[in-house]
């Protein structure tokens, strides 16, 4: 068994979320700290910049990756210090500001070097390349973390992660199926912080007084995206906001809620099964209009990872932590089925401290 610290940061870039966990790569054997710690507002702007930007804004992306890389050493010494902790192994998955399975590219950025040097840690970094190497997405990597939460649970089952975009992981014994579904919380975030009134869809206070246009629904529910086999992946800015153009804000607000989980009902389709649960994780589970809309569409229960007594917050750095640790006893991190790679992949690369 080891002792892993597991960092991530979302396309929110709302902060570098934390969490240690021990295990040997295969089994959970416990969950320890966990917390989030803010990116520096100048950092934060630059990241958010970036992803808007894309590729064509490459020519920041190396004094951006400094850094991020700086951010992540603060947060990960402060947050050890509050614990008295010292794990075996850092895992750090670095900010993703471009994403595109198709031509090959997947972009975090970070210097897991510098950052190993910095902590005097040995740090896994470079987490998604080799799947992208090996023909995959790329995305998404959790679901192996979520067949090791899933033992004892009433299967079939579907984890389901809501953050700037939605992924599932269907479980059913050694099934395991996974892909992005769609858009998650990233344009309704988008839309409620451009009318300027704060930065998210906050405990659903816009989304719930709203009418969903079901003429625009329909409309955004035939991209061809939805209907596309899996395994599949997406940019957080794969969907624009010009299904909602025009609309007032609460209205514009209750239909992004309402795409977001119709999304999620249509990937039924694709999946072996119908779930006869569904266990809600990311920011969205937060979100009351989005889990009153899931409630509505699927057959099966919806409940969040609380209900489990999961840490919902902690989850995706949990599951990068269970991810350096399968790196460092030689197993697969990412499937043909969880990322279309052509063989199963050991995902990640060591740096040690120099």
């Amino acid at each position: 068994m080891m002792k892993v610290l597991g960092t991530i940061s979302g396309t929110s870039a709302d902060g570098i979320d934390l969490a240690l966990i021990e295990t040997d790569g295969e089994r959970l054997s416990g969950t320890g700290a966990a917390g989030i710690r803010p990116y520096r507002a100048t950092t934060r702007a630059a990241i958010l910049g970036a992803i808007a930007a894309g590729p064509s804004d490459r020519g920041t992306w190396p004094a951006l990756a400094d850094a991020i890389t700086r951010d992540h050493a603060t947060a990960i010494a402060e947050f050890l210090a509050g614990t008295g902790e010292t794990p075996d192994l850092v895992v750090f998955h670095g900010q993703t500001v471009w994403h595109d399975p198709a031509a090959g590219e997947t972009v975090q950025l970070g210097d897991p070097q510098g950052l190993a040097d910095t902590l005097g840690l040995p740090v896994i970094g470079d987490l998604r390349q080799a799947d992208v190497a090996a023909g995959g997405q790329g995305a998404p990597l959790v679901p192996v973390y979520h067949q090791a939460l899933a033992a004892g649970l009433g299967q079939p089952l579907c984890f389901l992660n809501i953050g700037g975009v939605s992924n599932l992981t269907y479980i059913d014994g050694d099934t395991v199926v996974a892909f992005d579904v769609g858009p998650g919380n990233a344009l309704l975030d988008d839309f409620i912080r451009r009318a300027g009134v704060d930065d998210f869809d906050r405990d659903g206070r816009w989304s719930r007084g709203g009418h969903v246009d079901v003429a625009r629904l329909v409309v955004a529910l035939s991209h061809p995206y939805f209907t596309r086999a899996a395994p599949k992946s997406l940019d957080r800015n794969a969907f624009s906001l010009k299904w909602v153009e025009g609309m007032s804000l609460l209205d514009g607000a209750a239909t992004l809620a309402a795409i977001t989980a119709e999304a999620v009902a249509r990937a039924v389709a694709l999946l072996p099964r119908e779930p006869r649960r569904w266990i809600v994780c990311g920011g969205g589970r937060r979100n009351p209009t989005i889990m009153a809309e899931l409630a509505q569409r699927l057959a099966g229960v919806v409940e969040t990872s609380d209900d489990h007594g999961l840490d919902g917050d902690a989850l995706e750095a949990q599951a990068m932590a269970f991810l350096g640790a399968r790196f460092m006893a030689g197993l697969p991190t990412s499937f043909p089925t969880t990322t279309g790679a052509r063989e199963p992949v050991i995902g990640g690369r060591l740096y040690r401290p120099r």
